[in-house]
């Protein structure tokens, strides 16, 4: 498939078309918008609005979501139309977060990730200390705090384990190098998150050990297409691994709504 190709289907399946666990789908003439059914931000993650109505849109949503006492994300890809969406939301109060690389790669028998079985201390994630693990080192590494992340991936994992698979590495019994993926509902994909590791840990192959483990239980589920928003660090490791950019994505943060 070219870029193109990868581009339309990447929309019509983890766009237009998404289910979300943990969220309930709405779909008006103009966003696909998730509702959180768990009393944590909603997201919109696609739209169909023009430099006429674009305003007018992102005010009934602000007003939407207040109502329901959520804040939420106006996902913003480098495609999307107008080509000044994401400039619009920041005049009307959004924060936008640094761009992210949209990256998509179809796997098939022969990738070479399918054959990387250098695991080191790799183990797979399905108790809740195995996710306070996680919240632990992505605290560490951020310095803010992961317990609303901790608090959706145990409730995840419990309600559609087959929906969700985490990662991590460890050393000396420490967790040092976590990630997992969420196997998208109703469709090809299967969306990587996280790849975090400790700064003093890093540059040991940890980061391809995760991606080739969760590549593999991607592709052993029906899923050939990987898709994740990768971070400058992490854009060239995946490169080398046979991702394509496709475009670039701005998480676009509403107002507050809450006093």
């Amino acid at each position: 498939m070219n870029k193109n190709e990868l581009i339309s289907l990447f929309h019509k399946e983890l766009r237009q078309e998404a289910q979300t666990q943990s969220y309930l789908r709405e779909e008006t003439e103009h966003v696909v918008r998730h509702i959180s059914q768990f009393g944590e931000s909603g997201f919109i993650v696609a739209s169909n609005v023009n430099e006429d109505n674009a305003r007018t849109i992102i005010k009934q949503e602000l007003d939407y979501f207040s109502n329901l006492g959520q804040d939420f994300e106006w996902k913003v890809y480098s495609y999307d139309k107008p080509d000044s969406l994401k400039d619009i939301l920041e005049q009307e109060g959004f924060r936008v977060d640094t761009a992210e690389a949209l990256m998509v790669m179809k796997l098939d028998d022969q990738h070479h990730l399918l054959k990387n079985n250098q695991y080191f201390g790799l183990k797979e994630l399905t108790d809740e200390k195995g996710i306070q693990d996680i919240v632990d080192l992505e605290d560490a590494i951020w310095n803010e705090s992961h317990a609303e992340l901790g608090k959706r991936l145990w409730r995840d994992k419990q309600n559609n384990p087959e929906a969700l698979y985490l990662y991590g590495i460890y050393e000396e019994a420490k967790l040092v190098s976590a990630a997992w993926m969420y196997i998208e509902a109703n469709s090809s994909f299967a969306s990587l998150w996280g790849g975090s590791t400790l700064p003093m840990y890093r540059g040991k192959g940890y980061y391809t050990s995760l991606l080739a483990v969760r590549a593999k239980k991607a592709f052993e589920k029906g899923h050939p297409f990987l898709t994740v928003d990768a971070s400058p660090m992490s854009r060239p490791i995946l490169e080398k691994s046979g991702f394509l950019c496709l475009a670039y994505s701005y998480g676009c943060q509403s107002p507050s709504s809450k006093l």
